[in-house]
């Protein structure tokens, strides 16, 4: 028979694991799967010719929003908005275009110390984290690794996009486990696969929850090397096998992207599966999106909206997106309400009962939206895009308030439009809607004199 002292010890022991164990199983896991360069276009359920069932299933099982926007326009301040709640105007490195991975000025930019991210208030709080895929976040240095900033775990790549087959930037090593560069062979859509279904299995083994970002590099282009110019090439990476899978799309381009979009909904369904197998889908709410819109060049669709990746038009930022916790979220119910990628970090907070005051976020908590349809009420949303010299863009700015949205292109040239009545911007309405003009103007302009900072000058 145990002594007093010691049976005491168990029995808090015991007592201190079941209550850990409840509040697990009250916080929800949260899994994003985030994917690149995918338009609205590019989704069986938002109207694709590209099969997509496995998130078409999560949209039967969830919320499809019908007006959910992206943070940007490009891949890193798109990922600074999600995973910090914050305008990326509001970035001290003014990511407000691509890091580039061989640029010298870039190997020393990237998120820095003191902009928190999702994953760092998550860990604080007793949340298991993963990154998994793509970052994108800074290169170069372990300071801009995930690690960094909030993540237990890293599984992947540092650049804009990669070499599918032998997980290189052109010939340069780019897959991490965690800080340290390994080889891989394979192909990088299943890595990242198999990489979530191996997290998913560990955490049978934990009662912590999980916050896990599945950063898919597809259906983005492939980084590949070409030895006669010694130089990167973007090359279209898929595979034979998913090729036949798609073999009705005549236009060549388009159709080597759907190959590549195909493989990554079947790791979309793998996963799922995994979450499934291993007792976890239930309370883990799970949030599909993309990053951005499609790219006409590489394949990609934004119909029947107007612009792509690198416009601010809504084909460059209106994106997919659905959200599916079982018993907390209506199955096959859609959304007309105006969200974004910005509105995840206080929502998830909600969810996981964090305390987010002292943080400054520009997103809203949703989560009256996804449990009970509860309206989110008239939006204000901001978008800016730096001048990037290397790939030929220039500034752009965006301003939706209400129905109504402002936009400034790299050229200077304004629109106007009213989105309610011209959802896919055709009529533009400077000359009939001057007063309307002249206020979004001058809105505008009073952002980016609030969000950006002054601690940095602007990069050129």
């Amino acid at each position: 028979m145990l002594n007093t002292p010691r049976r005491s010890i168990l029995m808090f022991l015991s007592l201190f694991a079941f209550c850990s164990q409840l509040q697990a199983a009250e916080r929800p896991n949260i899994l994003i799967i985030f994917t690149d360069d995918q338009g609205i276009n590019d989704v069986g359920c938002y109207g694709s010719e590209i099969p997509t069932p496995h998130i078409d299933q999560l949209a039967k099982e969830g919320l499809l929003f019908r007006q959910y926007y992206s943070a940007s326009a490009i891949c890193t301040p798109s990922r600074f908005g999600i995973l910090t709640g914050r305008n990326p105007t509001r970035s001290q490195d003014q990511l407000l275009g691509a890091l580039m991975f061989m640029s010298d000025i870039d190997q020393n930019r990237g998120i820095q110390p003191g902009e928190t991210t999702i994953a760092d208030v998550l860990q604080q709080n007793g949340y298991q984290t993963a990154l998994l895929g793509k970052w994108h976040l800074g290169h170069g240095t372990e300071s801009f690794l995930p690690t960094a900033h909030g993540f237990d775990l890293f599984r992947g790549h540092t650049g804009g996009c990669i070499d599918y087959f032998t997980m290189t930037y052109g010939n340069i090593p780019d897959w991490y486990h965690n800080q340290r560069h390994v080889s891989e062979n394979g192909y990088a859509t299943d890595l990242i696969t198999e990489e979530a279904e191996h997290f998913l299995k560990d955490q049978q083994t934990t009662d912590k929850p999980f916050f896990l970002f599945l950063s898919y590099n597809a259906p983005h282009f492939g980084k590949g090397w070409s030895p006669g110019d010694q130089s990167p090439v973007n090359i279209m990476q898929a595979r034979g096998d998913d090729l036949k899978r798609v073999g009705t799309i005549k236009d060549k381009v388009r159709r080597e992207f759907a190959a590549m979009t195909v493989s990554l909904d079947d790791g979309i369904g793998r996963v799922m599966s995994s979450l499934k197998n291993n007792g976890l889908d239930q309370n883990t709410l799970v949030i599909f999106m993309t990053d951005h819109g499609g790219d006409y060049v590489y394949g990609g669709n934004n119909q029947p909206f107007r612009g792509a990746k690198a416009t601010l038009f809504e084909g460059g930022i209106r994106v997919p997106c659905i959200i599916r916790w079982p018993g907390k979220i209506k199955a096959g119910t859609e959304t007309n309400e105006v969200a974004w990628a910005l509105d995840l970090f206080p929502t998830i907070c909600h969810f996981a009962n964090v305390d987010t005051d002292g943080l400054t976020l520009d997103g809203k908590d949703i989560s009256g939206l996804l449990t009970r349809q509860t309206p989110v009420g008239t939006r204000e949303l901001y978008w800016q895009l730096g001048p990037h010299a290397e790939l030929k863009r220039g500034r752009w700015s965006a301003l939706r308030q209400g129905d109504w949205k402002y936009i400034q292109d790299a050229g200077g040239e304004e629109f106007l439009f009213d989105l309610k009545a011209d959802p896919y911007e055709k009529q533009n309405l400077t000359q009939s809607q001057s007063t309307k003009l002249t206020e979004l103007q001058e809105r505008r302009d009073t952002l980016v004199k609030t969000l950006t900072p002054q601690v940095k000058s602007i990069a050129p």
